[in-house]
């Protein structure tokens, strides 16, 4: 089963693609452990990568078109994966199909875990992190025992600076707005999902099942 998984910061994306690993028995790529993965393999294209991060720029496309291309190479992608955090734009989405097919690969479904952003805004402004152990709370829907320390360790919970509402309605803002001419292109494709992300984690995953299974 070949996935590309969409969703905006918030969505339960990672939550989501564990479970679909764990059903399926794929792996999960996303971008940040495929750039973290050839750095530390020291591949030339990682070399490449390391270079741009190191000096504060942005990762060429090329380059990261090609270090999606070995890690969609590798054994255990044969028998399919969960692609997470890439394609970005509609030039990553030409070469990603280009490079499928030089693989002989043919994506399965692309699903999108909708949320409206007023929900995402409260799910990210509500996080509380613990400074101690790095717990993550929240204080609406998993909220600690006294709201201001950690139920684990009793370190003293805070809110992460890109938590704010207009850091976070900003970066919800950015990412629509990239995301909308994907959506039209797998849609054209005849590939595209959408599914309501302010279900149950549970419902949630049962919907992208039968959505990949065709039922």
């Amino acid at each position: 089963m070949y996935i590309l998984l969409m969703g905006p910061p918030g969505a339960g994306k990672g939550t989501q693609a564990a479970e679909l690993v764990a059903e399926f028995h794929i792996p999960h790529i996303s971008t940040g452990d495929m750039f973290r993965a050839a750095v530390k393999e020291g591949t030339e294209l990682g070399k490449q990568a390391k270079a741009c991060m190191d000096a504060g720029q942005l990762v060429p496309d090329s380059i990261t078109i090609g270090i999606v291309k070995e890690r969609l190479a590798k054994p255990d992608c044969h028998k399919g994966f969960i692609l997470d955090g890439f394609p970005r734009t509609i030039e990553q989405a030409n070469a990603l199909d280009c490079t499928l097919t030089d693989l002989g690969i043919e994506l399965d479904r692309v699903i999108n875990i909708n949320v409206p952003v007023e929900e995402l805004v409260n799910r990210m402004t509500g996080r509380r992190i613990c400074k101690g152990c790095g717990a993550t709370f929240h204080v609406t829907f998993n909220p600690s025992t006294t709201g201001v320390q950690c139920d684990k360790c009793n370190g003293e919970l805070y809110q992460r600076a890109d938590d704010t509402v207009e850091t976070v309605t900003k970066r919800l803002t950015v990412y629509s707005d990239q995301t909308k001419p994907l959506i039209d292109y797998y849609q054209d494709q005849g590939l595209y999902s959408e599914i309501d992300g302010r279900q149950s984690i549970e419902k949630v995953l049962s919907d992208i099942v039968t959505s990949l299974r065709g039922e």
